[in-house]
């Protein structure tokens, strides 16, 4: 499993540090605090569809006379879609492809919930499911505060060849 053994290999006390916790579907996930530009309410903004992109691409926003293109996490990771709702956020992202080019990406999630400080003795890499998993957009799993949190590489939650499909459509 290529994605287990790169996980493995991370060293914990690197992944050490402050993480933006919020939830997609009944799961509660993490992404450096130093990867997020802001949060905005995704009932505020209005999510502008772009023809031929990816299925989880939402489309675009404009962010203070900056066009973002805007994903969907739960559709990216093959989950049902949320409601949205009044707790329903758009996190602003930066992302470093894998070509090293940075994106302003937003991220649909269905609530943020903290900030959330995590020793590198709560992390964990992830556990193996004994098939072919692609995990390398997990960094590891925190336990903190009673909860299981996991740890996303927001920086491998969406291929190079998706990275650019979906800031080309949108003008990025």
């Amino acid at each position: 499993m290529a994605g287990t053994e790169t996980i493995e290999k991370k060293d914990s006390g690197k992944l050490a540090g402050k993480y933006l916790t919020f939830n997609v579907g009944s799961e509660v996930y993490g992404i450096s605090i130093m990867q997020v530009k802001e949060i905005i309410g995704a009932s505020t903004q209005e999510i502008h569809e772009v023809p031929r992109m990816p299925d989880f691409a939402k489309g675009v926003v404009n962010l203070r006379d900056k066009v973002i293109p805007v994903v969907s996490l739960s559709l990216r990771f093959g989950l049902k879609e949320s409601e949205v709702t009044d707790r329903t956020c758009i996190v602003v992202t930066e992302v470093t492809g894998s070509s090293g080019r940075h994106v302003l990406m937003g991220l649909v999630v269905d609530s943020v919930s903290e900030v959330l400080q995590v020793a590198a003795e709560e992390i964990e890499p992830p556990p193996e499911f004994g098939v072919t998993l692609d995990a390398a957009y997990i960094l590891g799993i925190a336990k903190a505060k009673d909860s299981v949190n996991i740890l996303l590489d927001i920086d491998q939650v969406l291929a190079e060849d998706e990275l650019n499909a979906v800031t080309a459509a949108a003008g990025s």
